[in-house]
């Protein structure tokens, strides 16, 4: 494998830096949508899924754009944001964590969702006969038992948004040392003259990245489901 570039580096630690957070981000708001979606009632909760699901199947450009429209500096989102509090994440690092948590979102709420779906409402319906309100019951037993689809969802997540492009270089462009993830890293390198054998180190780089974070979903899934039997 050919030597990586500094700013090959910089491209790949930028990367787990947004993934990492984005899944920090993700999971929380993840859980409370899945719970929302499995346990809910309400009118238009078709709507709300399919709002969830949408980022899976537009072009993740068409993500980026929506993003570029609400939340640049020009967008209803942005500018107030920019203006009230000085927050900006259009060509912005954060920005690219915006962009990776919207298009991991479905991956993980779907993940989560089936696992909190696959635990007996009996055992929760118990929890309440025994004094225990929805709050005390959600972490004390439906977390627990969802807790194998919830370590799938977040490593999942992690490695989508570790990956991520269509949305990310649309909303934030492809600045060096800013938003250059791996993805943009490939990317430019492949339309470069001569950077081909970087643009194929850095692609077997995401490769083995992406693998290990699929085996460690499965493994952390089994383990969890290991301990809650």
């Amino acid at each position: 494998m050919p030597e990586l570039s500094p700013a090959a580096w910089s491209a790949i630690a930028l990367s787990f830096k947004v993934a990492a957070v984005a899944t920090l981000w993700g999971v929380p708001v993840a859980t409370a949508l899945a719970l929302l979606l499995a346990r809910g009632r309400f009118p238009g909760k078709a709507l709300l899924d399919g709002l969830i699901h949408l980022p899976l199947v537009l072009p993740p450009v068409v993500t980026g754009y929506a993003l570029l429209l609400l939340l640049g500096r020009k967008g209803p989102i942005g500018a107030f944001l920019d203006q009230q509090f000085g927050i900006v994440f259009a060509f912005r690092w954060t920005g690219a964590v915006v962009a990776a948590v919207v298009m991991a979102l479905p991956i993980i709420v779907r993940a989560i969702r089936l696992s909190i779906e696959a635990v007996d409402v009996r055992l929760e319906q118990a929890s309440g006969t025994l004094g225990a309100g929805r709050v005390a019951t959600f972490f004390l037993v439906t977390l627990p038992l969802s807790l194998p689809g919830i370590l799938a969802g977040a490593t999942l997540g992690f490695a989508k948004a570790l990956g991520e492009f269509g949305a990310t270089i649309t909303f934030v462009s492809n600045i060096p040392g800013e938003t250059r993830t791996i993805a943009s890293a490939i990317y430019t390198a492949s339309q470069t003259p001569d950077g081909d054998a970087e643009a194929l180190a850095l692609s077997a780089v995401a490769a083995v990245l992406g693998l290990i974070a699929l085996v460690a979903s499965e493994l952390l899934a089994r383990r969890a489901r290991g301990a809650l039997s």
